[in-house]
């Protein structure tokens, strides 16, 4: 897209959202950045209407960094719930120990210190630095990249992984205004969380359609290298989640005869237990025991 043409888009995009944002709890102005930190972490792959149930609990539960480091590891895991690849919640009570460590008990303030936080990403980390200290780092997860690609390029659907050339053309997009460059990273995730989906755009209400490339071209098909879907019924993720389950539910350890309720192929249920136990979300005891760690 000519450079004259994003002001519109940008303009178009920040109207849209003032408008159509969900009133999601962690996007109040009040939001502590330890509050804003757990609800990046546990939305990554995730969707919101799980994760809001979720952090509400551990915000009243665990309300600062300090209050989750001084909880065991098995609680986090615990209240972690269904919310899917769990070994996040043990990277979210080592980063809250790290906090406590190496940052007075708070969120650091910098891209850079984030980033050296166990478990932190690239995403996480200019995430949190924009919106609980208003860096205007530029954030890019799968709604930003559909979007962009969509609109500035033409195209269906973003490559399967993120490439330099989508990191440049997120950072060429952002607005120059640093507060308008804040909303625009939230602003461009909730327009693909909501309108400009991966199945089912919806481009007759989408506040940009007739700026955007793809819906121009007539929205051709992806042509790209084929996009693998995330199995699950069968796999270890199955049967890892079944086993910790009955671990979550457990008021003490659990014996290997009950684990062989939660998941029948046995073969498969030792290699996912052991592979628990090598990522630290289950702890072996003594006489074939288990619990969550403590």
């Amino acid at each position: 897209m000519p450079g004259p043409q994003l002001p519109d888009l940008h303009r178009r995009v920040l109207d849209w959202y003032a408008v159509q944002a969900r009133a999601l709890p962690w996007r109040l102005r009040h939001t502590s950045p330890w509050g804003i930190f757990l609800s990046e972490v546990m939305a990554q792959q995730t969707p919101v209407a799980r994760v809001e149930p979720i952090w509400h609990e551990w915000m009243q539960r665990w309300p600062t960094p300090a209050d989750l480091a001084a909880a065991a590891p098995g609680d986090a895991v615990r209240a972690w719930g269904r919310l899917g690849y769990p070994r996040r919640a043990l990277r979210l009570h080592a980063a809250a120990r790290a906090m406590v460590e190496r940052h007075g008990g708070e969120v650091p303030d910098t891209r850079e210190e984030l980033l050296a936080l166990p478990g932190v990403g690239d995403y996480t980390a200019a995430a949190v630095a924009c919106f609980a200290f208003g860096i205007p780092a530029t954030v890019i997860d799968t709604n930003v990249r559909r979007v962009l690609v969509r609109t500035l390029e033409g195209q269906a659907q973003a490559a399967p992984a993120l490439t330099r050339a989508e990191r440049d053309l997120a950072d060429a997009a952002m607005p120059g205004d640093t507060d308008d460059a804040n909303t625009w990273n939230v602003a461009t995730m909730e327009l693909g969380a909501l309108v400009c989906t991966a199945r089912a755009p919806r481009c007759d209400d989408c506040p940009v359609a007739d700026l955007c490339a793809w819906n121009l071209a007539g929205r051709p098909a992806y042509e790209g290298p084929a996009r693998r879907g995330q199995a699950w019924h069968g796999t270890d993720r199955q049967a890892r989640g079944a086993i910790l389950a009955v671990l979550r539910e457990a008021t003490d350890a659990v014996g290997a005869e009950r684990l062989a309720g939660a998941w029948p192929d046995e073969p498969q249920r030792l290699r996912c237990l052991d592979s628990l136990v090598a990522d630290g979300l289950v702890e072996p005891l003594s006489r074939n025991r288990f619990r969550l760690p403590h």
